[in-house]
């Protein structure tokens, strides 16, 4: 039986380490489906300490792009996938519209709900800031807010954490 999980909240909120927490408890083997991408010396720091702090024997996988796929290509019956944001943010880096994105989004969750097991979603809440000063960061807030809504709506569980505290949304 598929299970779904959404834990969302704002930077630093601990929002990973409560996906990794409920990974952990589901027993049994875990994907960790990464999404970053190193562009810079302090995001290769940043990827090789979230790559380092995970137990010995869960599996890394990195995939920015293709989500869905390595979502339906896993084998163990736990995946966490860290994160939405990046991943999104890729897509529009690699130039897809609107449109396509939120098709890559409905990709993924098909992908989750056709997996037996665990699958749980990370990403970052956009929506309690001000409206950004550019239009890019505009469309980036409204883009992973309209994924975030669909992947909260497809879930079983939700999570909202604020300030290192797990807020159960449903």
């Amino acid at each position: 039986m598929a299970v779904i999980v959404f834990v969302t909240g704002g930077a630093r909120s601990g929002k990973s380490s409560h996906a990794e927490r409920l990974a952990a408890a589901a027993g049994g083997p875990v994907t960790y489906l990464a999404t970053a991408q190193a562009f810079d010396d302090e995001m290769t720091a940043r990827i090789a300490r979230h790559r380092d702090g995970r137990p010995p024997d869960w599996v890394t996988v990195e995939q920015p792009l293709d989500v869905p796929a390595a979502v339906g290509a896993v084998s163990t019956p736990t995946v966490l996938l860290d994160c939405l944001s990046l991943w999104v943010s890729n897509l529009m880096l690699a130039d897809l519209a609107d449109e396509g994105v939120l098709e890559r989004a409905d990709a993924l969750l098909a992908a989750a709900r056709a997996r037996p097991g665990l699958t749980v979603l990370v990403t970052n809440e956009v929506g309690f800031g001000i409206v950004p000063d550019n239009a890019l960061a505009r469309r980036y807030r409204d883009l992973l807010g309209w994924v975030n809504q669909r992947a909260a709506a497809a879930s079983d569980e939700a999570w909202l954490l604020v300030s290192g505290l797990p807020v159960r949304l449903k």
